[in-house]
């Protein structure tokens, strides 16, 4: 079974992985579907999810597994199609179920979710990897995302990282087992707080996903849930409180998966009963656009 496949910054190589414990990379662009690149076999277990890094530090993946392990593969040469292990990471105690990279102003850091309750951030700096871990979710964390690297703003400020008078606070959501959602920041160089937590799921939270920032005046994060619903959290700046908006998804199974678009107006939903929906917002609030099931390739709304 494939549980997730990532197509990489240029949309050029497509990454799968699954309960075989391999990572294969395909070649996006080739018409012939098997056009396999690479086998990438070092786990031990299933392997969860994969993330490739921004193509500024080269070409990177990070893999997780039901193994507790996190591994950052490295290409050898761009577009070499030769794999290798640059980095284990083996600190967590059960399942690692999620990886997400930071937004690449930050630099090379990677987030990584437990069963065991734990977020692990590695940070590579002076070619070391440095570790950090906290307890997030006491039954477990699902998913992990992070902010986008820019506060909300319209389109002709300034990026806070390029602005020396504004302290930029590293951000992520998380969500758990305990059917919470939780917004954390980056307080010290170390240290990592809670900044907020909403609970309006009644099962475990199955991911969470905040939106790229492109000057709009606001924060956007939606969840979704093992209860088959989908919320939108909103946030007009760091202090004011978040809103909600459930999404109108109807009677619906398990909720899996939540992708925002590259420009963070239209919401992927992906659910149990094998169907992906496309949602946007209007004047009068989230409607479905599209729908794809296994009945019909593609239905307009």
């Amino acid at each position: 079974m494939i549980h997730d496949a990532q197509l990489d910054y240029y949309g050029k190589r497509l990454a799968t992985c699954s309960s075989d414990k391999s990572i294969k990379i395909f070649d996006a662009t080739s018409k012939n579907s098997s056009s396999k690149l690479a086998d990438l076999i070092g786990h031990d277990g299933p392997v969860w999810q994969i993330a490739w890094a921004h193509p500024k530090f080269g070409s990177l993946l990070a893999s997780c597994s039901y193994d507790r392990m996190v591994i950052i593969w490295k290409e050898e040469r761009p577009y070499s199609n030769v794999w290798y292990k640059v980095y284990e990471y083996k600190a967590h105690e059960l399942s690692v179920n999620t990886v997400a990279w930071a937004p690449y102003e930050l630099g090379l850091m990677l987030a990584c979710g437990s069963s065991d309750g734990y977020i692990s951030i590695l940070t590579l700096k002076d070619s070391e990897w440095q570790k950090t871990r906290f307890l997030a979710h006491q039954l477990g964390v699902n998913a992990v995302s992070w902010a986008p690297a820019a506060v909300p703003s319209s389109l002709l400020a300034p990026s806070p990282l390029q602005d020396p008078t504004h302290v930029y606070r590293a951000r992520l959501v998380s969500g758990g087992c305990d059917n919470l959602v939780k917004i954390w920041h980056n307080h010290a160089q170390n240290e990592w707080k809670k900044e907020d937590e909403e609970g309006s799921h009644s099962d475990w939270v199955r991911d969470v996903a905040w939106a790229p920032n492109v000057g709009l005046p606001y924060s956007t994060i939606a969840s979704c849930s093992q209860d088959g619903t989908v919320i939108i959290w909103s946030q007009t700046d760091n202090n004011s409180k978040w809103n909600k908006t459930a999404l109108p998804i109807g009677d619906r199974s398990v909720i899996w998966r939540v992708s925002w678009s590259i420009t963070g107006n239209i919401l992927a939903v992906s659910s149990g009963d094998n169907s992906v929906t496309l949602w946007k917002e209007s004047p009068d609030g989230w409607k479905c656009i599209s729908q794809i099931d296994e009945h019909s390739s593609n239905k307009q709304e």
